[in-house]
């Protein structure tokens, strides 16, 4: 099995993007344990740091990507007719599209306001 394989780069992109989710989600549960703020003004603050603006971002990055790997995977697998197959990897992209541009909005407007 060569890298160049597209199950492989979908298998790769599957395994870091659960990695980095789980690892941002611990450490998002140790900072509210360890008494960060859950309110509005809190999170606000926090994401005005850049280095946590960005890990957010790879966080929505690595969700959008995990998720369409993991639904990709589930059609082309249990549904078998070609055309409503290629209709719901349409629809499941573009929602995944529109979450990514909504949350990229989320992440700016902290900076414009």
């Amino acid at each position: 099995m060569t890298f160049r394989a597209q199950g492989m780069r979908a298998w790769l992109l599957q395994r870091f993007s659960a990695a980095y989710l789980a690892l941002f989600v611990l450490a998002a549960v140790l900072w509210l344990a360890t008494g960060g703020s859950a309110d509005y003004s809190g999170w606000r603050a926090l994401l005005g740091r850049p280095v946590v603006s960005v890990a957010f971002a790879l966080f929505f990055l690595s969700l959008f990507f995990h998720a369409w790997v993991g639904i990709r995977d589930v059609l082309m697998d249990y549904v078998p007719n070609l055309k409503l197959r290629l209709l719901l990897l349409v629809a499941v992209a573009l929602l995944l599209m529109g979450l990514a541009v909504w949350s990229a909005l989320i992440l700016i407007s902290v900076y414009l306001s």
